[in-house]
């Protein structure tokens, strides 16, 4: 092999330095993970604090207080190291992350200047956060099903419908819309995305109460005529479903890290566990019942975080990654699961109770493993990449 070549089995020395660095902050948090998940404040301490060491302007260019854009110095293969090992320490760290470092590269790159500049800059510095709204109560992976609709006022569009399970949505100060738009001619139709403040006339919303995610809030959105000006469109009119469409990609590789960045920390807190517990005088990991597991579940995590990282380095080639994306997110969700499992059933009765965090994070995962498409929809999306759209239909 070419010695110009670099080896694709591990990380390049700039890569390794990143995640140590990312890692030496977030390991502080850790202890505190177990009373956020109880809880339901939301994080606006580690907000500021992640701030600070630049962790919510990754892919936000230095005009407007990122760390810069995606493919100058920084790469989809550092977004993935930051929100895994934010997750290893603790998961309301990297999905803070992961919805900053999402939306604000979104309203940079898809708003007009002037209004990206008064919106952008309160995300990277963690003093408020823009929710994504798509799913809605009759259309959740099928974006062309849905029925909230904009129509043409003086100035700008009024919307009305309704989105549901929007994270963030309790706390956020906006919201990315999607809406159908029709026009007399094809290029002024189809859907569109709107950024719709949160604290006007028109919005109303309900929050709900869900077992896990407390503290980041989740709600249905009501739109009732509510009206958004032109400079508030992102991407243009129709360009809504190409838009959500190109993050898909990225945003299912990101889950799947954050999946197995949890699920590599209660893996770790069970071999702790079982190797310091004795019974029948030797210590519990001894037993083939309990070190076998522990072997199986590290393994799968490994290969799991690998074929996300080759997801993530397709992309950073400009390559197709869709199949590979929705692969990893098929596959590091469930074995992710699967492991906190069997990290309860080791603990005992400990792991299944609220004493210690695994029940915490089989729900947090959950949540990741329902996100950005179900896993039917991921056999939908390998199947069509495999077989074609007619035959996987």
């Amino acid at each position: 092999m070419p010695a110009s070549l670099p080896p694709p089995v591990f990380f390049a020395p700039d890569y390794d330095e990143f995640a140590r660095w990312v890692r030496d902050f977030a390991a502080p948090f850790a202890d505190g993970y177990l009373a956020r998940a109880h809880g339901e404040e939301f994080p606006w301490d580690l907000a500021g604090k992640m701030a600070a060491q630049g962790l919510l302007g990754l892919g936000v260019s230095e005009k407007l207080g990122g760390q810069g854009r995606i493919g100058d110095e920084l790469t989809k293969v550092h977004l993935g190291i930051a929100h895994e090992e934010l997750a290893y320490a603790d998961f309301y760290l990297s999905q803070l992350a992961y919805t900053d470092n999402l939306t604000g590269p979104l309203l940079e790159r898809f708003l007009a200047p002037e209004v990206a500049e008064q919106w952008v800059p309160g995300i990277v510095e963690g003093k408020h956060v823009v929710a994504l709204g798509l799913t809605e109560p009759g259309s959740g992976s099928d974006a062309m099903a849905m029925r909230m609709r904009a129509e043409r006022a003086d100035g700008g569009w009024t919307l009305s419908g309704e989105k549901t399970s929007i994270t963030f949505a309790p706390h956020a100060k906006a919201m990315i819309t999607f809406a159908k738009v029709r026009g007399e001619a094809k290029e002024t139709s189809g859907v569109t995305a709107f950024l719709v403040p949160l604290d006007g006339p028109g919005v109303s919303m309900q929050k709900f109460h869900d077992p896990g995610w407390k503290p980041l809030g989740r709600a249905g959105v009501f739109l009732d005529d509510v009206f958004v000006p032109d400079e508030y469109v992102l991407g243009g009119v129709g360009n809504g479903f190409r838009l959500v469409m190109a993050e898909f990609d990225y945003t299912r590789s990101v889950i799947g890290l954050m999946s197995t960045g949890v699920a590599r920390k209660a893996l770790d807190l069970t071999i702790e566990h079982v190797t310091s517990r004795h019974a029948f005088g030797r210590p519990v990991a001894a037993n083939q019942g309990v070190s076998f597991p522990i072997a199986e579940h590290a393994t799968q995590l490994e290969a799991a975080r690998w074929l996300t990282y080759r997801a993530l380095s397709l992309a950073d080639a400009g390559r197709p990654f869709t199949k590979e994306a929705a692969m990893t997110k098929l596959m590091a969700t469930d074995v992710s699961l699967q492991t906190i499992r069997d990290c309860i059933v080791l603990h005992g009765h400990l792991g299944y109770s609220e004493e210690l965090p695994l029940q915490a994070m089989l729900r947090d995962v959950s949540g990741l493993e329902i996100g950005e498409g179900t896993p039917q929809i991921q056999k939908v999306v390998i199947g069509r990449a495999l077989l074609g759209r007619e035959v996987s239909r």
